[in-house]
């Protein structure tokens, strides 16, 4: 990162896990006027960042303190016999550091927004391993790149203009030297980016994948089309992949949230190292928010596991749909919750956000959100990568630091800083 003046260069976006490396911020004062290679979500995130801010800790709907908010959370945690906490993917490493040692002090369970998004990618790997690449390989080297199950032309703008048609090391003209595949269920804004669209019939995925597996290692098969694609095309698909000189499959929630959930994912993996003895590919998820593939690192820097933690025993044990927020919350078992960087009341299932609206929540987040109106406490932060420093990790795992560029509204401090005096607290409170 370079400043000049009031203009900082080299700026990493904190909007979804493309985490562009780019961005030019021009800053007037305490005030963001100028986003410059930015998409416009990005450029709605530095210059619109005091946006529907919460400015001031809240407690049962009044103002208090800093200080009070902390005590009032701390008691909440302190007298819970089952806490959940959760959220953490749009917030910097070390604030996910410290929630993973609360979790720990104080025996509860922890989960980050994987589990009701890229679980399944989690799982699958799991099971048969990784096949992954970094963007910047992809974009110097990929001439052929499969989105399946994504639109990363809503999810993702920058994701194909800044790494998939921009000129590479070996590709020097994107256009006529890389194509571009689409496989969805229905057209999206992404079908007009691309060179080929392929429409399967909805949950097909694994079907059409475990055929293309049986081609590409020379099966002969009786049937005349497969999840509405015909096997005469198929065949033809099988050939490119196995014939580019660099592949890369990138997937979406479309694969992993669909019917088969883990074993699309697991059958993905085991597609691209069938393709891996015929030449080179690699497979990437396309990571949502921006720092979900850093929950899913430190957590498992700390304890082992990705997501869905529990610390009732004193140590971590992993269970997903035991331990996973969703369906705790469905179960009714939480008493408390305390959720970071996330808005569950906005994304759950009605059963868990009746839940949620039965116990006490504590809510860390920078801005009103739908979990704010439910929250029994609610403390500002400060926005990562905007207001204060850190660390985030991209899609392709690439770890990367997170500048500050203007300060924070008075009386706001990082999310990290606000649960190390969580548990110092609670540490006096537990002796």
């Amino acid at each position: 990162m370079t400043e000049v003046g009031n203009t900082f260069k080299d700026i990493v976006c904190t909007f979804c896990g493309c985490l562009c490396d780019d961005i030019i911020i021009e800053v007037d004062g305490e005030k963001i006027v100028k986003n410059t290679n930015g998409c416009a979500i990005s450029k709605e995130r530095f210059v619109g960042h005091m946006e529907n801010r919460c400015l001031q800790p809240t407690v049962k709907g009044n103002p208090v303190t800093l200080e009070k908010a902390i005590q009032r959370a701390v008691e909440i945690i302190a007298s819970s016999k089952r806490l959940l906490i959760y959220g953490l993917s749009s917030t910097e490493n070390d604030a996910q550091r410290e929630a993973y040692r609360l979790a720990e002090i104080t025996g509860s369970v922890v989960d980050n927004t994987t589990s009701v998004c890229h679980g399944p990618t989690i799982l699958g790997a799991q099971e048969s391993g990784e096949t992954t690449a970094a963007l910047a390989e992809v974009r110097h080297r990929a001439d052929l790149v499969i989105y399946w199950g994504a639109n990363p032309a809503a999810a993702h703008p920058r994701h194909i203009p800044h790494y998939i048609r921009q000129p590479g090391e070996y590709i020097k003209d994107p256009k006529k030297d890389r194509q571009i595949w689409l496989v969805d269920v229905r057209e999206t804004t992404t079908t007009r980016m691309v060179d080929r669209f392929l429409k399967i019939n909805p949950a097909t995925d694994l079907e059409v994948i475990q055929t293309l597996r049986a081609l590409i290692r020379g099966t002969k098969l009786d049937v005349t089309e497969v999840g509405g694609i015909d096997i005469k095309e198929l065949e033809e698909i099988a050939t490119a992949m196995k014939t580019a000189k660099y592949g890369v499959l990138f997937f979406g929630l479309g694969l992993t949230q669909s019917w088969g959930r883990h074993r699309n994912i697991d059958a993905a993996i085991r597609l691209i190292q069938d393709l891996n003895a015929h030449t080179k590919w690699g497979l990437m998820p396309m990571r949502g928010h921006y720092n979900v593939s850093g929950a899913n690192k430190t957590s498992t820097w700390v304890t082992g596991y990705p997501y869905a933690i529990d610390f009732a025993r004193g140590y971590p044990r992993f269970s997903p749909g035991e331990y996973t927020a969703v369906d705790m919350l469905a179960r009714g078992e939480p008493d408390a919750m305390l959720n970071i960087a996330a808005d569950p009341v906005a994304h759950f299932p009605r059963a868990a956000v009746a839940h949620l609206a039965s116990i006490p929540v504590i809510n860390i987040d920078p801005k009103f959100n739908m979990t704010s109106q439910l929250a029994e406490v609610n403390i500002p932060a400060a926005i990562a990568g905007i207001e204060c420093d850190g660390a985030a990790t991209r899609m392709d795992g690439l770890p990367l630091y997170l500048k500050k560029v203007i300060d924070p509204p008075d009386g706001v401090i990082p999310d990290r800083d606000i649960l190390r005096m969580m548990i110092k607290s609670l540490e006096k409170v537990m002796k």
